[in-house]
């Protein structure tokens, strides 16, 4: 039980409510279907009965808020839409900076160059007016074609304030799904960069719809013409927004219920899905997701995460919400270490991907400085962690000592790290607390819910779940007796994940089949997600409903788990585990950490023409598969869950290779057919060396 004094004045202003005094008559509170006999308090949640009198007690919400779903931001209940956000913020934060890119000084990158929260206003409504000036109309879909920049965030309060739609676009889903997407979704104007423009003029005559294209960071001079047959026109951002200015519109401000975005996303198989998100979906999402936070001005956020998935666009509605300052990277994701020495953010949302390469770059070159540089920093580890294990403050000798040089690689101010997308395993949570010294929470979410489903509460000493829900919604788990996961499992009742709140969309656009596969009769979101509820209202996921396989034998395998023990490893960038009911065993391709494996060539003597032939010595095979058993060990992974064979390869798996989704999660289907020789090789390698590989 949480003994914190904040969720002690929680239970205390709970109960206050809740006990009704002498002189109230108690009747008002036992017909109201949530009073105080319907929730039991269970640390970082409370569970209530799903159905009032014959129901189970299987439902549960956050601590903060166990009466009521939130859905406006407590503090500001005029706030309904995007719209109303940011209008409040431009009025409240009107000086401070909110945008910032990094100029470019004879070829070279220099500082940030900010523009205020009232420059973007400004800014918002000259490009709205603009566009209503070229006959676009209220209801209207916009694509945003190009990556995070700040032109992508003044359209996008520029749809909200004359209510357009805003529709991502993004080069990963690759032209086939943009053009899909663009017909879809009536995509009538598209912003893009003058890199992209060619592209979709190649396409012109697929997408019919589209009668404006706006050139972001494009010259006049160097716009092509086309033939005006096609009826539609091409113009510059800048042209755009000098026509708004002069011929400025009063806003057409949308309502709660209108849709705020389509945002498609692309799945790990067939065509992109456009979720449909509401205004309240946004504004639910975030006063939920920000009910205790204390964000303000002095904060500084890092944007560099595609602003096309809902991760990062929930993120930079909570920070126009608290007048947070935005910078953006120089758009490439090898120089985002320089980008955050330079803009030095308070505030680092990632995935457990970036964080495994700060874990490897780290202990890597702790391993490599040796002697007393590695003496040093064990001491100062072992030192803070104990001290973080028993809620004692560490000493701040070890922060000058040893830390303060490792947060510097991330600017040096970083209060508050948040990873999404994927699982972080515990132990590299706890690596980044001690290294960096702020808070790090983990999160749970999808596009279908707005972003956040659940949230490591702040003084969660634990990790290895994704917290308490997020108090904008309710959870529960559901029986999959396929799988054999049922609320009666001990010691925790285990089942898919359903959400049901303000923050669950709409549907998928013009597919009414897909959105009732998701969303029930009764308004629950399934997530295809399994989970389990550990003591203190933790929720924990354990599993995938769709990407689980059985091998020969009949053991049940989630691989993202092995591969998150498996990205521990310092050889291993990036690792795809594959496994099948013909086979006994998992086998996995590797694509290797370019300078860790350079250097334990030269450090083995190992001469070799170029990396691939390197990749294919059997000794590098075998020194990256003997590290990963060790990882594989220290997790504990079971027997069978152990690869046994591995084939090394240079090349990344990336967005542009088809192997990953834009929220870097490994496509599956897609990753089977490309290494579709390698792993049959390693079968057959598999069956010639080891006869408890049975082929069936």
């Amino acid at each position: 039980m949480d003994h914190t004094p904040a969720a002690q004045r929680r239970l205390r202003a709970v109960q206050d409510h809740l006990s009704p005094t002498a002189d109230e008559s108690p009747s008002n509170l036992r017909s109201n279907p949530t009073a105080g006999e319907f929730f039991s308090e269970q640390g970082y949640s409370v569970v209530l009965p799903e159905k009032l009198q014959t129901g189970k007690w299987n439902v549960y919400r956050s601590m903060r808020s166990p009466l009521q779903l939130v859905s406006k931001f407590p503090n500001h209940p005029e706030i309904g839409t995007l719209h109303d956000n940011f209008v409040r913020s431009v009025d409240t934060f009107r000086d401070y900076k909110y945008l910032g890119t990094r100029v470019r000084v004879d070829g070279t990158v220099g500082e940030y160059k900010w523009m205020t929260y009232g420059e973007a206003g400004t800014a918002r409504s000259a490009i709205g007016s603009g566009l209503i000036y070229y006959g676009v109309t209220k209801g209207s879909s916009i694509g945003l074609y190009f990556i995070n920049r700040p032109e992508w965030l003044i359209l996008d309060h520029a749809c909200s304030a004359y209510s357009f739609i805003s529709v991502p676009l993004y080069d990963t889903l690759g032209p086939d799904a943009v053009k899909y997407i663009v017909s879809h979704a009536v995509v009538q104007v598209i912003f893009c960069v003058p890199e992209t423009l060619n592209v979709l003029l190649s396409y012109l005559s697929d997408i019919p719809t589209v009668r404006l294209i706006v050139v972001v960071g494009g010259m006049d001079d160097q716009i092509p013409s086309v033939p005006s047959s096609t009826g539609v026109q091409i113009v510059t951002y800048s042209k755009l927004l000098n026509v708004g200015r002069s011929n400025l519109q009063p806003f057409c401000p949308p309502k709660p219920d209108d849709i705020a975005t389509i945002c498609y996303t692309s799945g790990t198989t067939g065509t992109p899905k456009g979720a449909v998100l509401t205004h309240g979906n946004f504004i639910a999402s975030i006063a939920g997701g920000t009910m205790d936070e204390k964000f303000g001005p002095s904060d500084v956020y890092i944007s560099y995460l595609p602003l096309a998935h809902i991760y990062e666009r929930a993120n930079q509605v909570m920070v126009v919400h608290f007048g947070i300052a935005v910078g953006f990277y120089q758009g490439d994701s090898m120089k985002l270490m320089d980008d955050l020495a330079v803009l030095r953010p308070t505030i680092f949302c990632s995935v457990p991907r970036l964080y495994n390469r700060i874990y490897a770059g780290i202990t890597n070159a702790v391993k490599t400085s040796g002697g007393l540089k590695e003496r040093l920093f064990n001491a100062a580890y072992n030192a803070k962690r104990q001290a973080l294990l028993h809620g004692k403050n560490p000493s701040p000798m070890w922060d000058r000592l040893v830390f303060n040089k490792i947060k510097e690689k991330l600017g040096g101010r970083v209060r508050l790290m948040a990873s999404g997308a994927s699982p972080l395993s515990p132990d590299i949570m706890e690596f980044l607390k001690i290294c960096f010294g702020g808070r790090v929470t983990e999160g749970y979410g999808m596009t279908e819910s707005t972003c956040v489903i659940s949230c490591i509460d702040e003084g969660d000493p634990l990790g290895g779940h994704v917290g308490s829900p997020n108090p904008a919604c309710e959870i529960k788990l559901v029986d999959v007796p396929e799988m054999n996961y049922t609320s009666d499992d001990q010691p925790n009742p285990r089942g898919e994940i359903c959400v049901r709140g303000p923050i669950v969309f709409r549907g998928y656009h013009k597919d009414e089949t897909q959105t009732r596969e998701v969303i029930d009769e009764d308004g629950w979101l399934h997530t295809g997600d399994i989970g389990t509820w550990l003591p203190g209202g933790r929720l924990k996921i354990i599993d995938r409903k769709k990407n689980i396989f059985k091998l020969a034998q009949g053991e049940y395998i989630a691989p993202e788990k092995i591969e998150n023990v498996y990205a521990k490893c310092k050889f291993v960038a990036q690792c795809f585990v594959y496994g099948d009911s013909l086979n006994a065993s998992l086998v996995a391709v590797v694509s290797v950490d370019h300078d860790v494996l350079k250097a334990w060539a030269a450090s083995e003597g190992i001469m070799y023409n170029d990396l691939a032939q390197l990749c294919n010595d059997s000794r590098a095979k075998a020194v990256v598969l003997t590290e990963m058993d060790a990882a594989g060990r220290d997790a504990q992974l079971r027997g069978f869950e152990f690869v046994k064979a591995v084939t090394l390869v240079t090349e990344p798996f990336t967005l542009e290779n088809g192997l990953l989704t834009p929220t870097f999660k490994i496509k599956r289907p897609q990753a089977k057919e490309y290494f579709a020789k390698a792993i049959s090789d390693m079968y057959s390698e598999l069956s010639r060396t080891d006869n408890s590989q049975k082929t069936l």
